[in-house]
């Protein structure tokens, strides 16, 4: 399967810049949006659904950023930021704004999306560190919920999504370098939780 990075450099690839479609955007061509739509939303989708754990929350979300971004094109200095970065930063502070609104918190409940077993594989391991399904799935939840948003985008993208270190990279426009920093962190932090817990 083609890396869903190389497919958007692909689709990029002899077509018109992102700079050019946010000119059109603020000149109100609904053309245009649809275009930047169909280029990033899965990119940001994967964003919300890291931050938010959520893909009734991220879908509604998406759909309000778009419509921010086609709000706010006119205001934008193409000379000064990188329209795809600019993009990014909107959803992942979207997506935290939401995260830490009591509103959110309260509708939240149970919408994990996460295939639990793709970060037991990497905490647990031996079948001596686990325990009943349920209470494992508890454990991890809890603990993903006490690794920053940032760790949680990187992880979701690379367990769930299926990115390599470098692609995550390029998607959120971040070193390679601070890529893996977060990675071991999370990965450290969730072993840590996650152990402490079952050794009681």
């Amino acid at each position: 399967m083609i890396p869903f990075i190389l497919l958007s450099w692909l689709a990029k690839s002899g077509s018109e810049e992102d700079s050019d479609l946010l000119l059109r955007i603020a000149d109100r061509d609904e053309q245009a949006i649809e275009v930047l739509y169909d280029r990033y939303s899965k990119v940001l989708y994967s964003i919300l659904v890291a931050i938010l754990k959520s893909t009734e929350e991220a879908q509604d979300l998406l759909q309000e950023i778009f419509v921010q971004i086609w709000q706010k094109a006119p205001s934008f200095d193409i000379s000064r930021g990188n329209v795809y970065s600019w993009m990014v930063a909107l959803t992942r502070n979207r997506a935290i704004d939401r995260l830490r609104s009591k509103s959110f918190r309260e509708r939240k409940q149970e919408h994990y999306d996460y295939d639990i077993d793709l970060i037991e594989a990497s905490c647990f391991p031996t079948p001596l560190d686990a325990v009943l399904v349920t209470e494992r799935e508890t454990l991890v939840r809890d603990a993903f919920g006490q690794i920053s948003p940032d760790q949680q985008i990187v992880l979701h993208l690379a367990y769930f999504e299926g990115h390599s270190q470098s692609e995550i990279a390029d998607l959120l426009q971040i070193p390679l370098g601070t890529v893996k920093t977060r990675t071991r962190q999370a990965m450290i932090k969730l072993h840590q939780l996650l152990l402490g817990k079952l050794s009681r």
